[in-house]
């Protein structure tokens, strides 16, 4: 059985027994489709509030925690705590625009973020330009086993 306890301001806490199976999620190049993800409304497993920046140049093509090359115009994103492979509905609580993401990396590390979100999912919510932003975080999907690590 897995426990989730969310870092900050959680609505909830679930108890997970047998976590959603995934198949393309668990892909390193999982990218949620439109139709997809317009589709995809059903209830999150876990929901809360938190801080959330993005990264982009600086990282661009460089290893990300699954081993992953990063590429800051996909559909992902990085949690200090959720598994890797996580599918996770980002909301900007300003505006109310939405996104799909994956995680497949480990940060933020500043004090106070929770989420860093590539530039292409800053872009579609709003906030490349401002840096930061107050999102709603929604679990849609844990694996079901951990998701592969960095390959030697």
């Amino acid at each position: 059985m897995l426990v989730f306890t969310p870092m900050a301001n959680p609505t909830a806490t679930v108890k997970i027994s047998d976590p959603p199976q995934t198949s393309a999620a668990q892909s390193p190049m999982y990218s949620p489709s439109p139709a997809k993800e317009s589709s995809n409304q059903r209830k999150p497993l876990a929901v809360w509030d938190c801080i959330s920046s993005w990264y982009g140049d600086d990282f661009e093509g460089q290893p990300t925690a699954t081993g992953e090359i990063y590429d800051m115009n996909g559909l992902t994103a990085a949690h200090p705590t959720l598994p890797l492979g996580s599918i996770v509905r980002v909301t900007n609580t300003r505006n109310h625009r939405s996104t799909v993401v994956r995680i497949n990396d480990r940060g933020p590390y500043v004090e106070g973020r929770e989420l860093d979100v590539s530039y292409e999912v800053a872009r579609r919510l709003g906030f490349e330009q401002r840096g930061t932003a107050k999102v709603r975080m929604e679990l849609l999907e844990v694996p079901s086993r951990h998701a592969p690590t960095r390959q030697n």
